[in-house]
């Protein structure tokens, strides 16, 4: 009789519960004074990101002195940086309009499945270019047979395969959870630590999965790219030359700033304990790799890059003539 009453409040417990369908984004909404000031600064850079990795694609696809596999990744990874931000900024201007954060849980779970598939890529891509710098430098006489255009078009798909996996696997496991308390995300797009804190019953396995896919595509492409720059950066000091090792280190010094920022930002989001990181600290974070990293990576590549600067000047003089 016992067992009969308790499956009955069981029942009755589930009955009474009811499954979110809807999120609402928080965002900014903590500082209503500046939701204009942010729109206007978030579409500024928004359409700078949009406007300075399209020259880079443009130049690196129509210029011949670019026609090399560095900028050929270097055009891949500016692709992504555009899908990448606007997989969020236009959502998050939108919200700034409308000053609702309403988003359904399939909007949300398509969201959080594109973040994962281009950021997966970018850190991949970020790993190509690593090896890439590794063999002109330390290879240099097989360099053109290595690195094929072949080669770098299978490096570049089998950084999107295996990003898209990974995203697809991920964005299941989240969403297969049932979601049946708050559905407020204290977060400006649907990313996985601050969607899993609401979700219901017990997400230890999820966490280990989220953890271990981390280590995965932050900590495991880290590892090769600091590998790598070992190498490099003991060849460039047995170089007798002084000019050639400041050529060899103005080519890799762009690609190591992007990397220590990227991965910086992304590893301490996914790779710390949440009871360690604050909600703001979080978003900071976020902020910093899904929206300011993007617009700084065309100026780090620009205004280090003498390749890159001699391809503008003959852009704007061919534009202006």
């Amino acid at each position: 009789m016992q067992i009969y009453k308790d499956g009955e409040q069981i029942k009755a417990e589930k009955s009474n519960t009811t499954m979110v369908m809807e999120f609402i984004l928080l965002g900014f909404s903590d500082t209503p004074h500046l939701q204009w000031m942010l729109f206007g600064i978030f579409l500024l850079l928004y359409l700078t990101i949009l406007t300075c990795n399209s020259i880079i694609i443009l130049i690196t696809q129509t210029d011949s002195s670019l026609q090399t596999p560095m900028y050929f990744f270097l055009s891949n990874f500016s692709f992504v940086e555009i899908c990448y931000v606007t997989v969020t900024i236009p959502r998050m201007l939108m919200d700034f309009c409308t000053q609702k954060g309403n988003i359904s849980l399939y909007a949300c779970s398509t969201q959080m499945c594109f973040v994962l598939l281009l950021g997966g890529t970018e850190c991949l891509l970020l790993t190509a270019m690593a090896y890439d710098r590794y063999v002109a430098i330390c290879n240099p006489l097989h360099y053109p047979l290595v690195m094929s255009r072949k080669v770098c078009m299978q490096l570049v798909a089998a950084s999107w395969v295996t990003a898209i996996q990974a995203a697809i696997g991920l964005t299941y496991l989240i969403f297969s959870l049932p979601y049946c308390g708050s559905n407020r995300i204290k977060h400006f797009f649907c990313d996985i630590p601050p969607v899993l804190q609401l979700a219901c019953g017990d997400t230890s396995m999820n966490n280990i999965a989220v953890y271990m896919s981390s280590m995965v595509f932050f900590l495991v492409p880290f590892l090769l790219i600091s590998a790598s720059y070992g190498k490099i950066i003991s060849n460039i000091l047995k170089m007798s030359s002084a000019r050639g090792r400041t050529k060899a280190f103005s080519t890799c010094s762009s690609h190591l700033t992007v990397v220590v920022l990227f991965y910086g930002t992304a590893s301490v989001t996914y790779l710390q304990s949440k009871s360690y990181q604050s909600e703001g600290t979080g978003k900071l974070l976020s902020l910093f790799y899904t929206i300011l990293i993007p617009t700084l990576n065309p100026i780090i590549y620009t205004l280090r890059n003498k390749d890159i600067t001699m391809a503008l000047r003959k852009l704007l003089t061919k534009l202006l003539t």
